[in-house]
């Protein structure tokens, strides 16, 4: 299947999740920038609450394009811990690329956000969009969806699972 673009893409994708429309608990968060155009489709389609979330890779200093992690909105931070074990990047390497990138993440964040706080996700259904590359050559998207739950002792519980399209 080919897509004309990234809006019919998502408002194919959204055609596809239609057990999630007019669902107030629903919120779809689209990565920037591609991301975007298809979520907005998603979230019209959907009647669902649209915000972005952003996201950095972590590149190993060298060879930028291999990741060791990511950093992303909210404090959220993942390691690619066979990359780092296996080149034996230490902690404080880590901890600098990390920092650089959070000066991007921030500066975007201005960007996108425009003094807007972003939408709270406790307690909703979330739909993250990503453009999946060469969108007009994917014969299906795979959205990941993940309910989260707020509990004192922690920032965000995420149970999560992979919707797969036919």
């Amino acid at each position: 299947m080919r897509y004309r673009d990234r809006i019919d893409a998502g408002q194919q994708l959204a055609e596809r999740l239609m057990m999630y429309a007019n669902r107030p608990d629903v919120l779809v968060l689209a990565l920037p920038r591609g991301g975007v155009p298809v979520g907005f489709a998603v979230a019209e389609g959907l009647h669902a609450a649209l915000d972005v979330f952003l996201v950095r890779k972590l590149g190993v200093p060298g060879h930028e394009e291999l990741a060791m992690g990511a950093i992303a909105t909210g404090g959220v931070r993942v390691l690619n811990e066979d990359v780092v074990n296996f080149l034996q990047i230490p902690l404080t390497v880590i901890d600098a690329v990390a920092s650089q990138e959070q000066q991007e993440l921030d500066r975007r964040t201005l960007h996108y956000r425009s003094g807007r706080s972003p939408l709270d996700v406790h307690g909703c259904t979330i739909i993250l969009v990503d453009d999946p590359g060469d969108w007009r050559y994917h014969a299906c998207c795979r959205p990941g969806i993940a309910s989260t739950a707020a509990g004192p002792d922690c920032r965000c519980r995420s149970h999560c699972f992979q919707y797969g399209v036919p």
